[in-house]
């Protein structure tokens, strides 16, 4: 298995450069003409620059989606229910418990194995039969990050090549560069027994000359480069594609003239051509995408997670001022016994400077916010996962999607708002559902000024709970709290 962004000696040098760029990841945000920068110690002395600004930290779905694959290096085991919906509801629902049932060719069993994988994922399960069938069948999947989706439709591209046919066969659409080099790094990993298959990336930077033969099987990039390469430079012809895959349709979509570039390339494909649709969820806005690009598809869903409030009790502190939160933070820090907490701020100026007053009192925190790049942010919270900081104080970055079972508290240091100064309903449920998971109690804290007293009423009535008063200075209220 080979992987060519470039020919020779020069495409090698411009490969590490590529995964140099791609190690120093970096999401920059819009607003940030003079805005103070300032830092902030790590715990093993270390600096980070953490930029002041008082805008909400925005969420980038690229990013999470990269975050999430950085983190979950290991398979994690769904408890989402699978749906499945047939295209022929009458035809065998098939689902396999092992790689062994699945036929596939011995290079493909050895490198799926020295992946580390062992048995199918509850996706797997369920998709493998349908992406490696004979005739090939379309797909619409929802899976998220971890659950094995790449590792399935790369064992559906590299069953379908055939390695002694050198042109382009196989075509994967990814929303980012680094996304894409994600996915190719699956590709080479489970193809590395597959000799004389080869992988090339259609992405920025990949300039190609007009006419080039390009003898490569798989093709992974981004939209827009490759609707270049199909149509301006002629180096790829979409009518031998056997195997189309559009993954993190989500994030496609919310990328501006990515989902028309899709549907362009979509459309010259052939009849017979094999379509696989992805994405971690589906809002209508992705289900028309995903029916509009995906002809008579078969359709894998998982229900949807209900995040619940009955086993997380929840308090408020009013509170004047920054400081009387921080005074009451730590009133409650110091006399309930806790595993780690999550402390949610809504700025990174505040962000900031509640870690540099926690680290200044001495307690183990790190800091996560969105203009980290995403590889520093995957490293602050495997460290937190292994219990290195017992308290990670973040902005909205961290709101969803992000699991560790050892938070029992949540901090919500303000009050998530939209515009307005309305209520945010869903990230408040996001925030403080990172406690009481996995059949655990949990407890969570708002401190609040007065005048967001009606904000906070207006959740309390719209999840129909009980959010209570708590007098932070009354050690005794505070130790009787039940855990």
């Amino acid at each position: 298995m080979a992987s060519l962004l470039w020919g020779g000696d020069a495409g090698a040098a411009e490969s590490e450069r590529l995964n140099s760029h791609f190690s120093n990841l970096s999401h920059p945000r819009k607003n940030l003409r003079g805005v103070k920068s300032t830092t902030v110690r790590n715990i093993d002395g270390s600096i980070n620059n953490i930029r002041e600004d008082d805008e909400d930290d925005v969420v980038d779905l690229a990013a999470n989606s990269l975050l999430n694959k950085l983190i979950r290096q290991s398979l994690v085991e769904s408890s989402h229910r699978v749906e499945v919906l047939q295209k022929d509801p009458s035809s065998p629902l098939y689902s396999v418990k092992t790689f062994e049932e699945l036929r596939l060719k011995e290079e493909l069993l050895k490198g799926i194995y020295a992946m580390g994988f062992n048995r199918p994922s509850k996706i797997q399960e369920m998709a493998l039969p349908m992406m490696l069938a004979h005739p090939p069948q379309n797909l619409i999947a929802q899976s998220q990050s971890g659950t094995g989706k790449t590792a399935a439709f790369v064992l559906a591209m590299l069953s379908r090549v055939n390695a002694l046919e050198l042109f382009p066969q196989c075509l994967c659409l990814a929303p980012t560069y680094e996304l894409a080099l994600q996915t190719g790094r699956v590709v080479e990993q489970m193809g590395k027994f597959c000799v004389d298959v080869q992988v090339m990336y259609a992405i920025r930077g990949n300039r190609i000359p007009r006419g080039t033969d390009i003898t490569k099987q798989i093709i992974i990039g981004t939209p827009g480069t490759v609707l270049d390469w199909c149509f301006k430079l002629k180096l790829i012809d979409l009518t031998k594609i056997r195997v189309f895959v559009l993954d993190e349709a989500d994030v496609m979509i919310d990328t501006q003239g990515f989902s028309d570039h899709s549907i362009r390339i979509q459309r010259a494909l052939p009849s017979e051509c094999q379509m696989l649709l992805f994405s971690a969820t589906f809002e209508d806005s992705v289900w028309h995408f995903a029916e509009r690009i995906i002809p008579d598809p078969n359709v894998i869903k998982l229900r949807k997670e209900e995040l619940t409030l009955n086993n997380i009790r929840q308090y408020y502190v009013l509170c004047e001022h920054r400081k009387d939160k921080y005074q009451a933070l730590c009133n409650i820090y110091g006399s309930i016994t806790i595993g780690q907490a999550i402390i949610f701020c809504q700025t990174r100026r505040n962000a900031k400077w509640l870690t540099v007053e926690m680290i200044q009192d001495g307690h183990q925190v790190s800091l996560l916010s969105g203009e980290l790049t995403v590889e520093q942010r995957a490293s602050i919270i495997q460290r937190f996962r292994d219990g290195k900081e017992k308290v990670l104080i973040t902005t909205n970055v961290c709101a969803r999607g992000i699991d560790v079972k050892q938070v029992t508290i949540v901090v919500n240091f303000d009050l998530p708002v939209k515009q307005g100064e309305e209520p945010d309903y869903e990230t408040y449920l996001h925030r403080i559902g990172r406690t009481g998971r996995f059949g655990k109690k949990g407890l969570a804290f708002n401190m609040i000024e007065v005048d967001k007293l009606p904000s906070l009423m207006k959740i309390q009535d719209h999840f129909n709970s009980s959010i209570k008063q708590l007098n932070a200075e009354d050690m005794d209220e505070i130790e009787k709290i039940d855990y």
